[in-house]
């Protein structure tokens, strides 16, 4: 009964009494002591920050200190120096102007007295103009503290004359640390998970991680399990995001809405678990380099959970789902039906699944199926078409540039016939397998002659590549045009923009010229070059053919400033329009 009686808080019982003591302001605690110990004091400070954090902790043990480092006594507290004004209660002018009387009286004990303003922001208008004066020029036995968790409501006049201390959030390592000193101290068992439930709950707010603590201790019977904190504090359990985002990453949308039903029917919110699936994504990504693992706040048994689930799933996965998620939560909080809203956002998640899973399949089937030279048994390069294309080479060279071994007939074996080998006709599919396979050994270096060409396939990629097996050769004007349509296809309008207004009519068998109107136009160009050149080949059946480019600038040097010269240009362009103006009998104003 006694011990019920004698109950204190643990946001007071712990409270810091030293600098040492004080939680996660490491640099504020060493700058005010070393201030003290220099003999280098101002006569105001604001000391400005979230709630929890220490201020007016702080504001109290540097009251202390000050007069302390004056007098031989340490054990003397000098409270009787030391003010404190609570402003969001007396925020009149009376009340600073009974302050401004207070100030000049000096201290009886130390040598400074200490007036501490708490929620400084509070006072009136009229208010900071009276104690402007006294802040400005105060007695030297007077130093002024002021705490405030709101600077932007203070004037800057106020500002000018203090030095500013923000105070900082406190990390969650630094109050599960925290917390784990005091559960030692006062016997209470716990699990670490817990705590950093407890850490992350607090949002940065040392007062309010004890004020849970000590709720947690007497729900629990001092034994903070994981559990038990979760569903005290109301908190979704990791696994749910876990279980969430392996469904949605395997396209199993049903399996997502089952868990979020599950979810909703616990009595959590939906805007819960949309900005608890948020903060999952953000810290998978996290989780996918070493340089930002050190931002994942969470025990070392949950981190583990988090690398494998990273590991598993890509980050342009994890980055487009992060894009949805914030789509979705604008939505969310306009919509007249939020549940469907949130399922909705789920089907769309798993979308992205889908499509991953279906370009993985294709890729499988791609990398199954037999590429045209693997189907082609035997390949005879037929001497009439390269005695067409280019002279006649020696035997042993084309058989170099073969890419398949061949035996080599016996005498024995080979056919008698009167025709010889120039006067065979083709086949159109031998034709197109060889134009096929040429098209696949050379390089696409434009400077570089045929024969160069054939030994060098560095450049080539193998979807930059048509199949037109079964294509008969087409005209360059025709095959220009066909490039022009894969472009299309592709998606870039901008190259099919650019390709469809050339005129490749008076272009050579071996080389065609671009004509670009600008820089920008180059680099675009440039960049999809081996794709252009590579499809109008193989479109073409001409291994030789090249592309080079020419900038030519468009000249219109013609400024029209006034509107008789916009009228006149526009009728150049147009005649009808004079005649348009004659038959109505316009009069246009210039």
């Amino acid at each position: 009964m006694d011990q019920k009686e004698n109950f204190i808080v643990s946001a007071r019982k712990y409270r810091p009494a030293t600098w040492d003591q004080v939680v996660g302001q490491e640099s504020i605690t060493e700058t005010l002591h070393n201030a003290i110990s220099q003999n280098q004091l101002a006569h105001s400070y604001l000391f400005c920050g979230p709630r929890g954090v220490g201020k007016t902790t702080c504001a109290r043990i540097f009251a202390k200190e000050i007069n302390r480092s004056n007098e031989l006594a340490d054990d003397e507290d000098f409270s009787f120096n030391i003010f404190e004004l609570d402003a969001a209660s007396n925020n009149s002018v009376d009340d600073i102007r009974y302050l401004n009387d207070q100030v000049r009286i000096p201290p009886q004990i130390g040598k400074y007295k200490v007036y501490i303003i708490d929620e400084v922001h509070m006072l009136s208008k009229a208010a900071f103009n009276a104690f402007l004066k006294t802040l400005e020029e105060p007695p030297k036995h007077a130093i002024f503290i002021l705490a405030t968790t709101e600077k932007h409501k203070i004037i800057p006049t106020i500002l000018s004359r203090c030095q500013i201390y923000d105070f900082n959030r406190i990390g969650v390592e630094e109050i599960v640390g925290h917390l784990r000193e005091i559960a030692k101290k006062e016997n209470i068992t716990f699990e670490e998970e817990a705590l950093h439930v407890v850490g992350q709950k607090a949002d940065g707010a040392l007062r309010d991680a004890l004020s849970i603590f000590d709720q947690l201790s007497s729900f629990t019977n001092r034994n903070l399990t994981y559990d038990a904190v979760l569903k005290n504090l109301h908190v979704l359990d990791y696994d749910y995001f876990f279980n969430v985002v392996d469904s949605l990453y395997i396209a199993d949308y049903a399996k997502s809405l089952v868990t979020l039903d599950s979810i909703i029917k616990q009595g959590f919110d939906g805007s819960h678990f949309l900005t608890g699936l948020e903060s999952h994504l953000r810290d998978l990504l996290v989780c996918k380099h070493p340089s930002t693992l050190a931002l994942l706040e969470v025990g070392e048994n949950v981190k583990a959970r988090y690398h494998e689930q990273a590991t598993a799933i890509p980050a342009d996965w994890i980055i487009d789902a992060l894009k949805i998620a914030n789509e979705a939560e604008g939505k969310y909080k306009n919509s007249l039906n939020q549940r469907l809203t949130l399922e909705v956002f789920l089907l769309h998640l798993a979308s992205l699944g889908e499509k991953k899973k279906s370009e993985l399949n294709a890729s499988a089937n791609t990398l199954r199926e037999p590429k045209p030279e693997q189907r082609t048994t035997s390949f005879q390069p037929n001497t009439s078409t390269v005695a067409a294309s280019k002279p006649a080479a020696p035997v042993h060279q084309a058989a170099a540039s073969s890419t398949v071994n061949e035996p080599v007939a016996s005498p024995q074996s080979a056919p008698t016939s009167p025709v010889s080998a120039e006067a065979k006709p083709a086949s159109s599919n031998t034709v197109a397998n060889a134009r096929s396979r040429k098209a696949r050994t050379v390089s696409l270096n434009i400077d570089e002659n045929e024969e160069t060409a054939t030994n060098d396939t560095s450049e080539i990629n193998e979807e930059d590549l048509v199949d037109v097996t079964n294509s008969p050769m087409l005209p360059l004007t025709d095959a220009w045009k066909q490039v022009c349509e894969s472009v299309l296809n592709d998606g870039n309008s901008n190259l099919h923009a650019m390709l469809s207004r050339q005129d490749v009519s008076d272009s050579t068998a071996t080389g065609v010229m671009v004509i670009l109107q600008h820089e920008i136009e180059v680099q675009e160009f440039t960049q999809h070059k081996t794709k252009v050149l590579s499809r109008l080949r193989e479109y073409t059946g001409n291994i030789s053919l090249s592309l080079s480019t020419k900038v030519e600038a468009i000249e219109n040097n013609i400024k029209l400033f006034s509107a008789k010269d916009k009228f006149e240009e526009l009728s150049k362009k147009n005649p009808d329009l004079i005649k348009f103006k004659q038959d109505l009998d316009l009069d246009i104003s210039f």
